[in-house]
C-alpha cells in the first residue's frame, strides 16, 4: 500500500531537517513540479525527480543544522492534497550560531505515494538575516 499524504509529508520535513538527501528524491513523481513562491530575490519552479536530486545534492554543505517543531497537518477536500504547517529551528554552523526560527508551509498533491506537486512557502528571507546572508541578498535583489 502507498504512503498516504501525510505520511509523505512527515518524510518529506524528516528527510530535510535529517539531511537524507538521497532519501528524498524517491519521495516525488518523476513529472512532479515543485515550486518556491517565496524564494528570494525570485520565484524557482523545479520540474521533475532529476531537478529534485540536483536541488538537494546542492543542499549536502549547507552550513547549518535544522529540527521541525509545531507540524500541523491539515486534510483538504482533495484527498490528495495536504497542507502542512512547520517551524525549523535552524543552528548555524561558524561563528555565528544563534539559533533562529523559520516558518513554512507546504502544499503537497500525492498519488500512489508520490509528490505530484509542491507549493513550498518558506521564509527565505529570515534563512538570509539568519544566516548572515542578508547583504548578498539585497545585492542580488538590486541586480534582479
Amino acid at each position: 500500500m502507498s504512503a498516504t499524504p501525510t505520511e509523505v509529508m512527515y518524510a518529506l520535513i524528516d528527510g530535510v531537517t535529517g539531511k537524507k538527501w538521497d532519501d528524498l528524491p524517491p519521495l516525488y513523481a518523476e513529472d512532479t513540479v515543485v515550486e518556491h513562491p517565496m524564494n528570494t530575490p525570485r520565484a524557482t519552479v523545479l520540474r521533475g525527480r532529476e531537478a529534485l536530486r540536483r536541488h538537494f545534492d546542492s543542499a549536502r554543505d549547507m552550513p547549518m543544522d535544522m529540527s521541525a517543531h509545531n507540524i500541523v497537518v491539515h486534510q483538504t477536500t482533495d484527498p490528495e492534497t495536504v497542507i502542512g504547517e512547520f517551524e525549523y529551528h535552524v543552528r548555524p554552523h561558524g561563528e555565528n550560531t544563534k539559533e533562529f526560527v523559520v516558518r513554512n508551509i507546504y502544499v503537497l498533491t500525492v498519488r500512489d505515494g508520490l509528490i505530484l506537486r509542491s507549493r513550498d512557502y518558506a521564509d527565505h528571507l529570515a534563512f538570509a538575516v539568519g544566516m548572515d546572508r542578508l547583504t548578498p541578498l539585497v545585492e542580488a535583489l538590486q541586480r534582479a
